[in-house]
């Protein structure tokens, strides 16, 4: 269940950083919401964070979550905000995600 949670948090970390990108985009009001945004997915991740490593490891809770960030962040930069996608972010991507993975399978939790 603390892997769910923690992932879910991670997710949140992307929506929070999203948000970030958007009021970058906007203006008035708009900028303000997309504010109101980043606060509330920042308020949902890190609460999920710190139930995940109530039983989880804190390294590996950390490393992950902020893994599940970057690799969204980085996915959400490419497909949103039209950043490039060059063999070389794609392979040090792919080898983070494996890295996630791989922290997932050698957890004694």
């Amino acid at each position: 269940m603390n892997w769910i949670l923690l992932i879910i948090g991670g997710l949140f970390e992307v929506g929070f950083a999203t948000c970030l990108g958007k009021a970058k985009e906007s203006s008035g009001i708009t900028a303000t919401i997309w504010l109101g945004g980043f606060l509330v997915c920042l308020t949902i991740s890190m609460v999920l964070l710190y139930k995940a490593t109530q039983t989880l490891p804190i390294g590996t809770a950390y490393a992950v979550w902020t893994g599940i960030g970057a690799v969204g962040t980085v996915l959400v930069g490419i497909f949103i905000f039209k950043e490039p996608a060059d063999f070389w972010r794609v392979f040090f991507i792919t080898t983070l995600i494996a890295s996630i993975i791989g922290l997932k399978f050698v957890s004694s939790h």
